[in-house]
């Protein structure tokens, strides 16, 4: 009996009636030699997979090259030089091919989109006006992301211009998501970090379109090499898009054609609508704490000038102790912003560039200038007097610190270039919220220290400095209460201003959040202190005292909160027109 095995290119025979005459084992040993032989012959045989692998591998251009090979450029970007985004509106059909075939190359989540679609909508009722636009990042000669970025994890390839994202060095703050003007970066929850589009980076770099460019059945998308020079000249005109944000802010290369000029009254689809923002609560806490422990210090050091040294020595211990514990609240609960606080560390990485770098490495050492300054109040007075000379230069010294803090933190959100986050409104904000809450907190601590000593010393103290708290309070609470309230006027425009949007959320969506606002203001600010100062000749029963005093601070307190949420919720957010969320 024969049996044959077949190779790639030969049979091989095996005679069994003949290997019956020879011993068994030696045809069992035959057998098995021959077996192995098959087994190494069919090893250096290419299977159907192999050979096909092998023959794409061997070509010089992607199978569907033909269909995109004028889409893209033949050709590396010279110096000064980068790749761009080109778009033709009037082959955008607002199919959203593009949007699903990025989605799909990119594993993106179910909510998770790097190019959006918009709508442009104007003309006249005879010549109507319905432009489609599609978006995603406009690879920027100056991205705001990169520059905002505390950690370093954006960089510009020197040679292409593509801004890449990293997502290992990224540690979820989400600064980049309110610094660029186009809603370009979107933070992933799950994984805790911000994600974006690359212009499928690998993809040009093989010869091959990005996934929107291949995608689009108009050809409507393409890859282009613009001159920076030329980017920067275009940006003079405001020639982006209608209602976009102004591209001198960060220069974007994207460019958009179209044979037919847009008409002047050409608006996106959804410029008369607003919805609340992403209200950060973790900063909205760390913002408001960390102005209330600088105000304490200040406080503090304004009744030392206005009084005496003596009289408020007694009150120091407390007030350092009050400060350093709200301090180190605000800096834990910035941590809880962070998608991965394991990498908090990493904050300081872009202090050369990144006004957020700067106001960790400010806040840092004010906590730490704060903690010694509470130490020295303590152990000075009992165990080390030779210290006690030293206290008030560590006090001075992080009050300056905490100043500069405050300061970083005013930049980190003007830096976005949002008409509601602008560098005198928010000065404005933060600063009377260090004053009112470091006179609130002071009126509590004087309150303690009372209840805790009530000695000559202390009750001097709360008869001269309780006036004058209560004054100050009054006066900041309606000074801040007024600015804040001034944003209403921009209901009586006729333009729909950024500013007024934020005046239409304030008045419409977020009225509820407005009013309890005004309220806790009113109350905290102006009522209980008012009340302070019509019986300060008249010593209040304990009870009631205590019953003020802490509607007082908690009423302001509550109120600074509201207010900062307001900070936040109320924005009117910059994206490229016409994208709805």
């Amino acid at each position: 009996m024969n049996f044959n095995a077949e190779g790639n290119n030969q049979n091989l025979s095996f005679n069994l009636d003949e290997a019956a005459i020879h011993p068994q084992g030696n045809a069992s040993c035959g057998t098995e030699l021959n077996l192995i032989a098959q087994l190494l012959q069919e090893q250096q045989s290419l299977t159907a997979v192999d050979q096909f692998a092998r023959h794409y591998e061997s070509q010089t251009s992607p199978a569907q090259s033909r269909y995109y090979a004028d889409l893209i450029p033949s050709a590396k970007p010279e110096t000064g030089e980068q790749y761009a985004f080109e778009v033709d509106l009037d082959r955008c059909s607002g199919c959203k091919a593009c949007v699903t075939a990025c989605h799909s190359l990119n594993g993106l989540d179910e909510h998770e989109t790097w190019r959006d679609v918009g709508l442009l909508i104007g003309g006249s009722s005879q010549e109507p006006i319905y432009q489609h636009v599609t978006t995603a990042c406009h690879h920027c000669l100056e991205p705001a992301c990169m520059h905002a970025c505390p950690v370093n994890a954006y960089e510009k390839d020197p040679q292409t211009g593509i801004v890449k994202h990293l997502d290992d060095q990224c540690f979820g703050c989400q600064y980049c998501t309110l610094a660029c003007p186009y809603d370009v970066p979107k933070y992933q929850s799950h994984k805790g970090i911000v994600r974006k589009c690359d212009m499928c980076s690998q993809r040009l770099s093989d010869g091959e379109a990005p996934a929107c460019v291949q995608a689009c059945p108009h050809q409507a998308i393409s890859i282009e090499i613009v001159n920076r020079e030329q980017v920067i000249a275009d940006s003079e005109i405001n020639s982006f898009l209608p209602a976009a944000p102004d591209p001198q802010h960060t220069f974007p290369t994207t460019t958009y054609k179209s044979k037919n000029p847009f008409p002047r009254n050409v608006l996106p689809a959804d410029y008369y609508s607003a919805s609340p923002q992403h209200a950060h609560l973790p900063l909205v806490i760390m913002l408001v704490l960390t102005q209330l422990s600088v105000g304490a210090f200040l406080t503090g050091s304004a009744l030392e000038y206005y009084l005496n040294g003596e009289t408020t020595a007694v009150m120091t211990r407390i007030q350092a102790t009050s400060a350093l514990f709200f301090g180190l609240v605000a800096l834990g609960a910035s941590t809880l912003h962070l998608g991965r606080p394991q990498y908090a560390f990493r904050g300081i990485l872009g202090l050369k560039h990144s006004w957020l770098s700067r106001e960790i490495l400010a806040f840092g050492a004010f906590a730490t200038l704060a903690m010694v300054d509470a130490a020295l109040t303590w152990v000075s007075a009992s165990s080390f007097p030779e210290l006690k000379s030293w206290q008030p230069l560590t006090g001075h010294t992080a009050e300056a610190v905490g100043v500069v803090g405050i300061f970083c933190s005013v930049m980190i959100y003007v830096f976005t270039k949002r008409e509601f986050w602008s560098f005198e409104s928010t000065a404005i904000k933060f600063s009377l919220t260090a004053i009112l809450l470091g006179i609130a907190s002071t009126w509590l601590t004087l309150f303690i220290l009372d209840m805790k000593n009530n000695s000559p010393e202390s009750n001097r103290l709360m008869a001269e400095a309780g006036p004058l708290l209560s004054k100050a309070l009054i006066i900041t609470t309606l000074i801040k209460l007024g600015f804040e309230a001034s944003i209403f006027r921009y209901l009586l425009r006729l333009q729909n201003s950024p500013l007024k949007r934020s005046a239409l959320l304030m008045s419409g969506e977020l009225s509820n959040v407005t009013l309890a606002r005004f309220a806790c203001g009113i109350l905290g600010g102006i009522l209980m202190p008012a009340f302070l100062l019509n019986h300060q000749t008249e010593p209040l029963p304990n009870i009631t005292l205590c019953i003020i005093v802490c509607i007082l601070f908690i009423a302001c307190l509550i109120g600074e909160f509201l207010e900062r949420y307001l900070y936040f919720s109320a924005v009117a957010a910059p994206r490229m027109p016409g994208v709805l969320r």
